[in-house]
This record gives C-alpha cells, sequence and structure tokens, in this order.
C-alpha cells in the first residue's frame, strides 16, 4: 500500500469518510514529521486523534504538527500547533538526493515543489550564473548546483533562520563551492552586489514577483536571459490561470520597457486555494 493510500485509510479510520475526504489529501510528510495542512472550517484538535495514529503506524513519523490556514508575520510563515510525537518542529528532509535541515515553524518549505525544484535545475547550462532572489533553505539552490554545472548560483533570504538553514545545508551537501548564501532583501542586494551579473533568475515567491520583477531584470547580464516567476492566481471556471498569468507578465514586462521577449513555457504548479493557483512562467529576455 502506498503512503497515501495508507494516509487515507487511517483519516477514514479515525475521522470518518466525509471529514477524512477534507484531511487526507492535505498531510505531507517532511523528513520524519508529518503536517496536516487545516482547512478553515475544521478545528486542528479535532486531528489530535489522527495524529496519535499516524505516529503509531507510521513508525518512522516522529511528530505530527497542525499547519493552520494563512500565512503570518514579517517572514509569512504558516502557524503550527504540535499534536502527537516529538515536540520537535526541526528535521532533516531529503529531496533528489540532497538533504535539507530545516524547521517546518521558521522557513517555508513545501514537497509540492519538488518537481518544480528538478525542473529548474534541468534547464540549466554549464558555466551559467544564476540568482535565486527568495532562496529559503536553499532548495532550488542546492539542487541546481549539485544536478546542473552553473558557475555560481548566488542564493539570497531576508529571513535569518532560512539564511542560517541555508548556510548549514550549503555544507551539508558540499556545494560551497558553487552556491554563494546572501542574507537581506532580494532588492537590496541586487541593487549593491548583483547588477548585471546573472544569465537566469528564480522568483519563487508569488507574493513579491511582480513588485521584484524590475531588480530580476537588472540581475540579468545586458538585461538578456531567463526568468523563471511564480504567481499566485484567481481564475473562475470560465478562464484559464495560465493565460491569466501570461497576460499578466506581458503587461508588467511592457511597462518596464521590456520589447523583446518570450513566455516559452507556463504550468500551473498546484492549486492552493478555491479558483486559486500558483503557476510558473519561464520567460527568455533578448
Amino acid at each position: 500500500m502506498t503512503r497515501g493510500k495508507l494516509l487515507k485509510k487511517l483519516a477514514i479510520k479515525v475521522l470518518g469518510e466525509e471529514k477524512a475526504r477534507k484531511i487526507w489529501g492535505r498531510i505531507e510528510i517532511i523528513g520524519d514529521i508529518a503536517i496536516i495542512r487545516v482547512p478553515f472550517d475544521i478545528d486542528p484538535y479535532e486531528l489530535k486523534p489522527l495524529a496519535e495514529t499516524i505516529v503509531e503506524e507510521l513508525k518512522y513519523v516522529k511528530s505530527v504538527w497542525a499547519g493552520l490556514p494563512g500565512v503570518k508575520g514579517p517572514y509569512r510563515l504558516r502557524p503550527f500547533i504540535h499534536l502527537a510525537g516529538e515536540d520537535r518542529s526541526e528535521t532533516i528532509y531529503k529531496e533528489h538526493g540532497c538533504l535539507f535541515k530545516i524547521d517546518i515553524t521558521k522557513v517555508y518549505v513545501s514537497p509540492t515543489l519538488n518537481y518544480e525544484h528538478k525542473r529548474i535545475a534541468q534547464l540549466v547550462k554549464p558555466g551559467e550564473i544564476i540568482t535565486n532572489m527568495f532562496a529559503g533553505a536553499g532548495f532550488f539552490s542546492i539542487i541546481i548546483a549539485r544536478y546542473s554545472k552553473p558557475k555560481k548560483v548566488y542564493s539570497i533570504d531576508i529571513n535569518p533562520h532560512a539564511y542560517r538553514y541555508m548556510v548549514e545545508n550549503i555544507r551539508l551537501n558540499k556545494v560551497e563551492d558553487i552556491v554563494v548564501p546572501l542574507m537581506g532583501d532580494a532588492a537590496k542586494v541586487i541593487e549593491e552586489k548583483l547588477v548585471n551579473t546573472s544569465d537566469r533568475v528564480l522568483m519563487p515567491y508569488p507574493e513579491l514577483a511582480l513588485d521584484y520583477l524590475v531588480y530580476a531584470l537588472k540581475a540579468l547580464r545586458n538585461r538578456r536571459g531567463w526568468i523563471h516567476i511564480y504567481l499566485h492566481i484567481v481564475a473562475d471556471k470560465s478562464s484559464s490561470p495560465l493565460d491569466i498569468a501570461e497576460n499578466i507578465l506581458k503587461n508588467k514586462l511592457q511597462d518596464l520597457s521590456v520589447k523583446k521577449f518570450d513566455i516559452m513555457n507556463k504550468r500551473i504548479v498546484r492549486t492552493i486555494g478555491p479558483r486559486k493557483y500558483q503557476v510558473v512562467l519561464d520567460v527568455h529576455i533578448y
């Protein structure tokens, strides 16, 4: 039985089919920690019996946390409540052969970005210089360094906890000669250190991406190269989130006086709410 099917079976057994239907697809395993992303209409403490059952049945899960709806604070992190097992939020998470030490309460991490991390790495060409504007604990940056042959990956984050874990993860994965950790606001770091340096820029922070696009353009060498921009898009049943995202990006680039560009790829990364999607667009500026 796959892990997903087992979690579904446990949720139905403990919560009943109606409530379980809202929950089982929201359970994520990060290292030896399970996170249950709680819907708005459910009290997180109602999930304590399920959390205790997960710890009992899945021996590799040592701690279970409820991830509450929304994000808070200057680093826009999800609030968490401990439900079962060890009262510990730090773990080692493995992805694409790389190890990442993280604290789920201090650093943003989402297993649903697993595919994107590898997809972007496969697009990087040997010798490229990359700027990752919102690097977190270093997932994109380190996987690119391990699986591609970039010259440098400048890896920026304003969250001091994310920066600390990023530095540790760079050492853990032995990519100190490639990934350069930089703490600070991406706009300021680019203005001070990275103007006209990069062949490719990553913007995996949808809430800030459009406002910071001007700095991504400044980071590009001779204002030419690739930008991978992630956006949150609301779309009704009659409209395509990808078409909406493409139009928004085209208008923004034109406002920034970018005349020559092609949107080479666009895809829905995940659904994040009713009619709300996270999308990525790969745009080539030339």
